[in-house]
């Protein structure tokens, strides 16, 4: 029922943003009709099982970023958003990644390049005088 309930208040977030880009109205009905579309859709009946078909397939057991690219392909607008979404995230991803090398590195008392480099011209100045 909470999930049933999220879909709705989703819908409705986006067709609120759709009335304000194209200037177009929608009736509490009809973001009701496409909320339950949406959940009868993404149900067990709806893309799980497109899901699972992909995988098996493939011969994985896992689905990818590329599995729902695939699905979505139909809809231009939709495969762009998820492929924006897919690249922020793995971006994001590298980040957090990069963050956990420096962090570890510092922790073990290394130093990283800009530390190594500011070391050696310290001991540049140091060793002049």
């Amino acid at each position: 029922q909470r999930l049933k309930a999220a879909v709705h208040y989703t819908v409705g977030c986006l067709c609120q943003e759709v009335e304000e880009d194209k200037d177009v109205q929608f009736s509490k009905q009809s973001i009701a009709a496409i909320s339950e579309i949406t959940f009868r859709q993404c149900g067990t009946a709806g893309l799980p099982r497109c899901f699972l078909m992909l995988c098996r397939h493939a011969k994985r057991t896992t689905v990818t970023t590329e599995d729902v690219k695939l699905l979505a392909r139909r809809s231009n607008s939709l495969l762009k958003y998820i492929t924006q979404k897919s690249e922020e995230l793995a971006s994001s991803n590298m980040e957090q990644k990069e963050k956990k090398k420096k962090k570890s590195s510092t922790a073990k008392g290394e130093r990283t390049p800009g530390e190594q480099e500011a070391a050696v011209t310290e001991n540049e100045d140091s060793n002049m005088a």
